[in-house]
């Protein structure tokens, strides 16, 4: 593989971002794209702002439990806001898993919107709450 010449975003289908389910067929991310253009990888990131009920009802817990079960790296926070702020990448199919399941959260959660924003990989290993 030869080093990374630029990265490619890809996008397909509807993105209501307001919805709690997510519309069939919607596939997002960032590929890289290597010198002799013969590999890319299926890693993505997603950038995920979470508003509504979200602090103080174990969201950062399940969200991190989810995200390792899923095999998903990256980082959930709580912002000075009320949102809940977090990244997850991965195979794209795992990081779409995750920003789904943040339409819903933990049990006592109660989630009024989502936004996602979907950026080039940054190398997350493991997956951890911030404080």
């Amino acid at each position: 593989m030869g080093p990374i010449s630029e990265w490619r975003l890809s996008l397909e289908g509807s993105f209501d971002i307001g919805s709690r389910r997510r519309p069939a067929g919607r596939t997002a991310g960032f590929f890289p794209v290597t010198d002799d253009a013969t590999h890319v990888t299926d890693r993505t990131r997603a950038h995920v702002y979470v508003s509504g009920t979200v602090q103080g009802v174990y969201y950062r817990a399940t969200t991190r439990d989810t995200a390792r079960e899923e095999g998903v790296d990256g980082w959930v926070k709580n912002l000075e806001d009320g949102r809940v702020e977090a990244a997850f990448e991965g195979p794209e199919d795992a990081v779409e898993s995750m920003v789904e399941f943040c339409h819903e959260g933990s049990p006592a959660a109660d989630v009024d919107g989502v936004e996602v924003e979907y950026e080039p990989p940054q190398g997350e290993d493991g997956f951890e709450i911030r404080y």
